[in-house]
C-alpha cells in the first residue's frame, strides 16, 4: 500500500469552477488506480488530499480525470494536477491549462518534455491521438487570396474554447471598447456646433484619455525634429533606411543643383536617410459616405544632424507617372503650411503601412500562422510547444475579434480609412509579397537597413538588446534536448512543424528566405528566436504606442479627403483643414487606436523577463 498526495489547481478567473463533479485516475508504469473521492473544483483554489492505493503504481505517467454532469454541464478551468507518491523526493506535474467539458475522459501525460524518438511508447500513442484530434479542431482557412493562412473560424464562437480569452479578460476588453464608444460619442455631440476651420479646433475631441506622450505630440507635432523621430523610435520604426544610392524615383527639376550637392554630400558621408511609401502607389482610394478619400505614395530624404538629430530635407509626395513626370518637391524653405501638409502626407501614409503591413501583417497574421501551426503539429509533450504556448496565446482570439470588426466588409478601415473599401486588403496582399526572413530579424533588418550603431535609434538598440535576451533563452532551452544537429534533423515532429508554416500558413514562401526543414540548432535556435520575438517584443513596439502617436489626429491623419497638392502657392489653411479627416473619422481614429493599445489586465511586462530588464 501507498500514500499519494494529490494536488488540483483550478484557473483564477471567473467561472473557473465548477459545480460539476471530478473524478481522478493515477496511471503508472505498474498500474491504475481509480480514487476514491470526487472534486468539486473552486476558483483559484489549489485543493489539496491524500489517498492510499493499495498497489505500487510505479513511475506516473498520467493522470486520467472525467467531469460528470448529472443536471447541467458546468464547465471547468483546470491549471495543472501534481501528484507525490510514496517515497518520491518530487511531485510529479501533469499540466492542463484547458476547459474541461462534457463527460469524456481527459488524459494528462506527466508534464516532462520529449522529443517524439525518446519518448516511452505509451506517450507516443498518446502524442499521435492527440495531434489526431487537434488536427480537427485547429483547421486552415484563407481569409483573402495572396495573404497567410488563418484559423477555420468566423467568429468567435467558432473558436475552440481552449483559444479564446478568459472570461475576465473579454469582460475587461469589451467594457474598454464600450468606455471608448461612449467617449467618442460625446466627442462627437460637443463638437456638432462648431464645424472645424483652425487645427487648434482638433483639441475639441482631444481630452478624456491622453497620455504624456500624447500630449507632447500635442505641443511638438509641427516641428521638423519630432517628425524625424517618429520614422526612427515612433509607431513605425521599420521602414527608415539608410540611403546607399539618390533614389531613381527622386526627380530633380531644374534649378535645385543646390539640393542635388547636398543630397550627395549628405550620401557620401553616410548621413543621408530615406523612408520610401512606394508601397501605396497605385492603390485604390476609398470612398465614405459619398466622399472620395485620397492616397499617396511619398518619398522624404532626411539627414543624420551631428547631434544626431534626423531632420527631413525634401519630400516627394508622389512617384512620377505620365501625367506628372516632374512631381512637385517639398522643401523646409517652402511656405509654412505647404511644408507642413507634405508632412501630413507623409505621416498619413505611415499610418495606413504601418497598420497594415508592419502591424496587423508582421505581426498578427504571422503570429497566427505561428499559433496554429503549433496546435496542429507539436504535441504538448514537445519541448518547443512548451516553449512558445506562451506566446501565441490569445492569437486567435484577438485576431478573428479583428477581422470583422476592423478590416472586413463595414469594419473601421471601410467606416474611416483612405485605405478601406479593398485598398487595404490590395496593400497587405503587396507587402506579403515582400515579406522575407530576414526583415523579422532584427540583426539581419537593421544591418540591410543601414540603422546598426546610430545612438539615436532608439527602437534598434531595444530589439537588439531584447532579440539577444531571447535568443540566449532559447538556446539555453533547445541545447537541454536537441544534443547535435542530427538530433534536429532527426525529429520528424519538429520538421512537420517547420513545413506547416512556411508552406501552407505562409503560402509557399521558402522562396523569401522562410526554412522548409531545420538542419542544425543554430538554424532552430534563431527561427525560434523569430517567433518569440515577433509574438511579444515586435508586437509590442508597433502596437502600445498608437495612441501615444495617433491621437493628435494631425499628426497621422488616418485618411486625406483632398488630392495631393500639385504646386506650393495656393495652398491655405482650407486647403490644410479639407485634406484632414471629417470629425468623425477622427473620433474613431482616436478610438480605435486607443483601443488597440490598451494594456490588458492580465499583461506580463517585458521588463521582467530577464533581471537585465528593458524599456520594450
Amino acid at each position: 500500500m501507498g500514500r499519494y498526495r494529490i494536488r488540483v489547481a483550478t484557473g483564477a478567473w471567473l467561472f473557473s469552477g465548477s459545480v460539476n463533479p471530478v473524478q481522478l485516475w493515477l496511471v503508472g508504469e505498474r498500474g491504475e488506480a481509480e480514487l476514491e473521492l470526487q472534486l468539486r473544483p473552486v476558483r483559484g483554489q489549489v485543493e489539496e488530499f491524500e489517498q492510499n492505493i493499495p498497489q505500487d503504481l510505479g513511475p506516473l505517467q498520467f493522470v486520467k480525470l472525467r467531469k460528470h454532469r448529472p443536471l447541467m454541464d458546468d464547465a471547468w478551468f483546470c491549471d495543472r494536477i501534481t501528484v507525490q507518491g510514496p517515497g518520491a523526493l518530487e511531485e510529479a506535474a501533469f499540466p492542463c491549462y484547458r476547459w474541461v467539458q462534457g463527460e469524456g475522459l481527459l488524459t494528462l501525460p506527466e508534464g516532462t518534455a520529449h522529443l517524439a524518438g525518446n519518448s516511452l511508447d505509451v506517450f507516443q500513442k498518446h502524442r499521435e491521438q492527440e495531434l489526431e484530434e487537434r488536427q480537427q479542431i485547429y483547421r486552415w482557412a484563407t481569409w483573402k487570396e495572396g495573404l497567410p493562412m488563418t484559423i477555420a473560424a468566423d467568429g468567435i464562437d467558432d473558436l475552440h474554447p481552449n483559444m479564446r480569452f478568459h472570461e475576465q479578460k473579454r469582460l475587461d476588453f469589451e467594457w474598454s471598447a464600450i468606455a471608448g464608444i461612449m467617449e467618442i460619442a460625446l466627442k462627437y455631440v460637443y463638437t456638432l456646433p462648431s464645424p472645424w476651420k483652425r487645427l487648434e479646433d482638433f483639441d475639441q475631441i482631444f481630452w478624456g484619455q491622453k497620455t504624456a506622450l500624447a500630449e507632447k505630440v500635442h505641443q511638438r507635432w509641427q516641428e521638423d525634429e519630432l517628425f524625424g523621430y517618429q520614422l526612427l523610435n515612433g509607431a513605425n520604426p521599420m521602414l527608415l533606411r539608410r540611403s546607399t544610392s539618390l533614389p531613381s524615383r527622386l526627380v530633380l527639376p531644374s534649378g535645385m543643383e543646390e539640393l542635388q550637392a547636398q543630397l550627395e554630400k549628405e550620401l557620401q558621408n553616410g548621413s543621408l536617410f530615406e523612408a520610401d511609401f512606394i508601397l501605396l502607389d497605385g492603390i485604390q482610394a476609398n470612398v465614405i459616405q459619398g466622399e472620395k478619400q485620397y492616397l499617396a505614395a511619398p518619398l522624404v530624404m532626411l539627414k543624420m544632424e551631428p547631434s544626431e538629430k534626423l531632420l527631413p530635407i525634401v519630400i516627394q509626395i508622389q512617384p512620377p507617372s505620365p501625367s506628372c513626370p516632374i512631381p512637385p518637391l517639398f522643401l523646409p524653405s517652402d511656405p509654412p503650411l505647404a511644408w507642413l501638409l507634405a508632412k501630413m502626407w507623409v505621416r498619413s501614409s505611415d499610418f495606413h503601412v504601418h497598420e497594415l503591413q508592419y502591424h496587423l501583417l508582421n505581426t498578427h497574421l504571422l503570429a497566427e500562422v505561428i499559433a496554429v501551426a503549433t496546435m496542429r503539429c507539436l504535441p504538448g509533450l514537445h519541448p518547443v510547444f512548451k516553449l512558445l504556448i506562451p506566446h501565441t496565446r490569445y492569437t486567435m482570439d484577438i485576431n478573428t475579434r479583428a477581422r470583422p470588426g476592423l478590416v472586413s466588409d463595414g469594419g473601421l478601415f471601410d467606416k474611416a480609412w483612405s485605405t478601406g473599401g479593398g485598398g487595404h486588403v490590395q496593400l497587405i496582399r503587396r507587402a506579403t509579397t515582400q515579406l522575407t526572413y530576414r526583415s523579422l530579424c532584427p540583426p539581419d533588418d537593421l544591418a540591410d537597413r543601414g540603422l546598426m550603431g546610430i545612438p539615436s535609434a532608439l527602437y534598434a538598440h531595444d530589439a537588439l538588446r531584447l532579440w539577444d535576451i531571447i535568443a540566449r533563452y532559447v538556446e539555453g532551452i533547445i541545447h537541454l534536448f536537441y544534443h547535435g544537429d542530427d538530433v534536429v534533423r532527426g525529429d520528424p515532429e519538429l520538421q512537420v512543424w517547420c513545413r506547416e508554416i512556411t508552406e501552407v500558413g505562409l503560402c509557399q514562401a521558402q522562396d523569401r528566405g522562410f526554412p522548409v526543414s531545420f538542419q542544425s540548432r543554430a538554424q532552430l535556435c534563431h527561427f525560434l528566436t523569430m517567433c518569440i520575438f515577433t509574438c511579444s517584443a515586435q508586437h509590442a513596439a508597433v502596437n502600445t504606442g498608437q495612441f501615444d502617436w495617433y491621437a493628435w489626429v494631425p499628426n497621422a491623419p488616418s485618411s486625406m479627403r483632398m488630392p495631393p497638392p500639385t504646386t506650393k502657392e495656393d495652398i491655405t489653411m482650407d486647403t490644410v483643414m479639407g485634406s484632414l479627416p471629417n470629425v468623425w473619422q477622427s473620433c474613431l481614429q482616436m478610438f480605435a487606436t486607443w483601443l488597440l493599445s490598451q494594456p490588458q489586465q492580465d499583461m506580463v511586462r517585458g521588463d521582467l523577463w530577464n533581471s537585465e530588464g528593458t524599456d520594450g
